[in-house]
């Protein structure tokens, strides 16, 4: 959740060490701080401040920098003591030699914490990691790389750190285990971050850190090792194909809004290569090793979080309608403490847009344990379950800063749709049927784009209900997984309470709340199930309800019925999820901005949940 970055070399590194932090201000962050080696002194240099990144910039106005060519830089997400000034990262030890900063959790940190107090260290944050820079100090005997491993020995937890001291002025260690980290090399100078965006700008050159390992990097080299071994490990490093202009917001006003309109793009990098119309069939070459397993499956668990468990609930409906596999979707951060039953006729499919979501991450590794074939659906190549999955299928939307998820929600029911009509072609689908939806698909990314340019009428919606405390999200079938992510984005950037329900619900419950002040919005496609859904608009009106609908362009009937209608192409039921979400992501964008909110910050927010 937190953001890392690390630099030695050439350079100043202050100014390496902001602008990294700067492109990592998307993942959310409370604070920030900087550690700097100073060359003149040899000495370790800390400024840090709550609040933004500019606040710490204008520290350093008020506070000279050194001259550093080493130094590690944190934004902190408050986990363990309130965001301020002294809880924020870096942490150091008793005598300012130490600097640390550190993402995951420190589970056994008070027993720790205590332990060293009885051996007289002192203590000024409420942090968790202020005591794993305490016990790298307890344990240092001149020999840095020695104190980190002993130490990381000792917790228990997750952590990504980065490690400098003064004794040590050409040299950073970091150290992995739940949290990501990758390095990045150059011409004598090496980088480290929490994520590639933010040294994307220095090289494209990487190591993707696995758990248990220890980096020790120079200017020039680096040695990597395990925790329990001092054994050497030969680097591999890979070339990215992350570019900058892809993590920068390219004359849009957000990030947010960006990833909308680049959903057609997105889509048709998700889709490419895997339309196989000769066949009538979807070419997933990264599953093709587990099709039998997945055919002969007792059943399929989906296991996801926030978006992803959104998507992952259209995808149990794909590929129960094509293939009469029993699907369940669990969310992740309860799979693992429900002692899942789970047996080597179970495939799970893990569900993930970073790739290192720790709920996840847990899941699957629960999954694997109990002897299931593990697969995933993600979007960042080289990330942690990209890894530790047997098998799976990369949506390649490109980047998501915003943390509001958008195009990775759309690419990820984009996936189900084509594994799902890859598994029902040798299950219940005929080549007929198995074309007519590869040809329907091949279609989306043109329709998402014909509504992303029709926005006059959500607009004017807006003007009207941006001022509302709370509002009601209603769909059914293949849209109430929908109306749950369209209450999502809104709550999430906005601030405003909404609800998702399955439309027969309203009448279970929520039809109490409904007056004049509640706006409910009504996925009512041309589907199965319409008349059901116009019925459930009926209901509301008659209790004064202002509804606005999402309609197929050519219903007449809506328009006498709903306050407001918003029209959308018609597609397939199955695919049309990805078309009725997108005018919920622009009435979310939309409202957030006219409340003049940070749209791509959202308070108490992050992008990537990397601690439980």
């Amino acid at each position: 959740m937190c953001g890392i970055v690390g630099y030695i070399g050439v350079k100043d590194s202050l100014n390496v060490l902001i602008d990294g932090l700067k492109r990592l201000e998307y993942r959310g962050y409370d604070s920030s701080g900087v550690s700097l080696l100073c060359k003149e002194t040899g000495n370790i240099k800390t400024i840090k401040k709550a609040g933004k990144i500019k606040d710490l910039e204008d520290e350093f106005k008020k506070n000279k920098p050194c001259k550093s060519h080493a130094g590690i830089a944190h934004t902190r997400w408050a986990t363990h003591g309130e965001p301020n000034d002294v809880n924020a990262h870096p942490h150091g030890d008793c005598f300012n030699k130490i600097s640390i900063v550190h993402n995951g959790i420190i589970e056994n940190y008070r027993s720790l914490k205590n332990y060293l107090a009885g051996k007289g260290h002192k203590f000024v944050s409420e942090t968790d990691t202020e005591v794993l820079a305490h016990l790298i100090e307890h344990f240092y005997r001149k020999d840095l790389i020695d104190a980190v491993k002993k130490a990381l020995l000792r917790v228990e937890g997750t952590y990504g750190i980065v490690v400098i001291s003064s004794d040590h002025p050409d040299m950073l260690v970091a150290a992995r285990k739940g949290s990501p980290l990758v390095i990045g090399r150059s011409d004598n100078e090496m980088f480290i971050a929490s994520d590639a965006s933010a040294i994307i700008a220095h090289t494209n050159q990487v190591l993707y850190m696995q758990d248990e390992d220890v980096a020790v990097l120079t200017k020039n080299d680096i040695e990597l090792s395990k925790v329990e071994s001092a054994k050497s490990i030969d680097p591999e490093f890979v070339e990215i194909e992350m570019t900058l202009s892809q993590i920068e917001k390219g004359g849009y006003d957000h990030f947010m809004l960006k990833e909308i309109f680049e959903q057609p793009e997105s889509l048709r990098d998700t889709e490419v290569g895997r339309l196989d119309k000769e066949n009538g069939t979807a070419r997933l070459n990264g599953i093709k090793d587990y099709f039998k397993k997945l055919l002969d499956a007792d059943r399929i668990v989906i296991t996801a979080c926030g978006t992803s468990w959104h998507a992952s609930l259209i995808g149990k409906s794909l590929i129960e309608t094509y293939t009469g596999i029993p699907v369940e979707v669990d969310y992740a951060s309860e799979f693992r403490y429900r002692n899942p039953i789970i047996t080597e006729r179970t495939v799970v499919i893990v569900v993930s847009q970073s790739g290192e979501t720790a709920d996840t991450l847990a899941a699957l590794r629960e999954a694997k344990s109990k002897g299931a074939s593990v697969l995933g659906i993600c979007n960042v190549v080289g990330s942690s379950i990209a890894r530790e999955t047997d098998a799976g299928i990369y949506t390649h939307a490109g980047p998501e800063i915003g943390v509001a998820s958008t195009k990775a929600f759309t690419a990820q029911v984009m996936a189900f749709a084509l594994l799902a009509i890859g598994l029902g072609r040798k299950k219940l689908l005929s080549f007929e049927q198995g074309l007519s939806l590869i040809n329907e698909l091949e279609k989306i990314p043109g329709k998402v784009n014909e509504i992303l340019h029709d926005k006059n009428k959500i607009e004017s919606i807006c003007r009207k209900t941006y001022k509302k405390k709370n509002f009601l999200y209603l769909g059914r079938g293949f849209n109430f997984p929908v109306a749950l992510e369209g209450a999502l984005k809104l709550k999430e950037i906005s601030y405003i309470h909404a609800e998702g329900y399955p439309a027969a619900e309203m009448k279970h419950g929520p039809i109490a709340l409904i007056d004049e002040n509640m706006p409910a919005l009504v996925i009512a496609l041309k589907d199965s199930i319409y008349e059901k859904i116009i019925s459930n608009i009926k209901e509301i009106k008659a209790r004064k309800g202002y509804v606005i609908a999402i309609a197929n362009k050519g219903d007449k009937e809506i328009k006498d019925i709903a306050d407001d209608v918003i029209y959308i192409p018609e597609t397939k039921e199955e695919f049309s999820p990805i078309l009725s979400i997108i005018p919920l992501q622009l009435i979310a964008y939309k409202i957030a901005v006219m409340r003049g909110l940070d749209v791509d910050m959202p308070r108490n927010l992050a992008k990537s949940v990397t601690v439980e």
